[in-house]
């Protein structure tokens, strides 16, 4: 039996897991923030319900990839405060975020995430940490297809020029 056998959770963390498991946590604690922020801005129930799933979700996340961390001597990157709820009658019309433009920054950001988890997951030598994102990447690419439906719902989707082909 070589020194990486048995139960994963006794086995060290390599370099790379550390990086990539500590800049998770830290992008996703800035993203929860600027998503409570979206969530004042937005006008749209079912994009406002979107956003409070997903923040719910990430927390969820979060609090996963926090213990790993500790259980591993790995201090924690700092945590954004939580961002005060506001009307969107109070932000001024020029100074907000409208709701395709938000859908569009959401849609941007779970498509780099799922980039992110698969690139963690690829790194691994530890299986449980390779399940937990492979887990949070599938929770990922289902906030995504749910954000694409809404987008097209809505009409905010911007589809790049289409190819139609003639096949004869």
């Amino acid at each position: 039996m070589g020194i990486l056998s048995g139960n994963p959770k006794n086995q060290p963390l390599h370099y790379g897991e550390v990086f990539g498991i500590w800049s998770s946590l830290a992008g996703s604690k800035g993203m929860i923030a600027g998503y409570q922020t979206m969530a004042n801005h937005t006008g749209d129930r079912d994009l406002k319900k979107l956003i409070e799933d997903l923040i719910r979700t990430m927390k969820q996340e979060n609090e996963e990839i926090e213990e790993l961390l500790k259980n591993n001597g790995i201090a924690l990157p700092p945590s954004p405060p939580e961002r005060a709820k506001a009307a969107l009658e109070q932000i001024p019309s020029g100074a907000r975020f409208n709701d395709p433009e938000i859908s569009a920054a959401i849609s941007r950001d779970i498509a780099q995430g799922l980039v992110a988890c698969s690139q963690i997951i690829a790194q691994c030598i530890r299986e449980d940490i390779a399940m937990m994102y492979g887990q949070i990447h599938m929770s990922k690419a289902q906030f995504g297809a749910r954000l694409l439906r809404l987008n097209k719902d809505k009409g905010w989707l911007i589809p790049p020029p289409l190819h139609n082909q003639n096949f004869e």
